[in-house]
């Protein structure tokens, strides 16, 4: 039986403000925490414009995200529906931490799941490097620059209970296609 695809919850939802909570290292392989996984991506993969999601917005409180093998794959183009001929897979953050970024900064477009169909400008660092653990419990750091370094900094601000609205400027409504 295929199960059903969680639904992505939108701003008012009170588990989007909360900060979610750590999950624990011994844990990562229990099947809570992979069924978590597995409806994170199956969530993630419904939406053809969604780059990244993080744990609360499918309703669990734990700091983990996701950030979409497509955006890796050379026929990607952001927020366009693509063909694409080649799929790498979903990387998966488990307790990630931000442990630097760059000085340089910029205001860039950002959009999100579970503010739609809201989009804005909002101020990051360019460059972001991140330390987390896989789904096997490995701890990893990788860093990111561009489209990547923004994700870094957008998942971690729903991890910690914030919206990229509560800081974006040039607020407007888009018409999904």
């Amino acid at each position: 039986m295929k199960s059903k695809v969680k639904t992505i919850l939108q701003s008012e939802e009170p588990v989007l403000r909360e900060i979610a909570k750590e999950v624990d290292l011994k844990n990562i392989k229990t099947p809570k925490v992979v069924k978590m996984l597995k409806d994170m991506s199956e969530a993630l993969d419904s939406q053809y414009d969604g780059v990244a999601i993080a744990a609360p917005q499918i309703g669990y409180s734990y700091r983990i995200f996701l950030v979409s093998g497509k955006i890796f794959e050379k026929s990607f183009i952001r927020g366009k529906k693509t063909e694409n001929t080649e799929h790498v897979k979903n990387l998966v953050f488990i307790n990630p931490v931000i442990t630097k970024l760059s000085k340089e900064k910029d205001w860039v477009p950002e959009g999100c799941l579970s503010v739609r169909p809201v989009y804005g400008k909002t101020y990051r660092a360019k460059k972001a490097t991140v330390e987390a653990y896989d789904e096997e419990g490995n701890k990893f750091s990788r860093g990111g620059s561009g489209l990547l370094a923004q994700i870094f900094q957008h998942e971690t601000d729903h991890l910690n209970g914030i919206l990229f609205i509560d800081h974006a400027k040039e607020l407007r409504i888009e018409d999904l296609p």
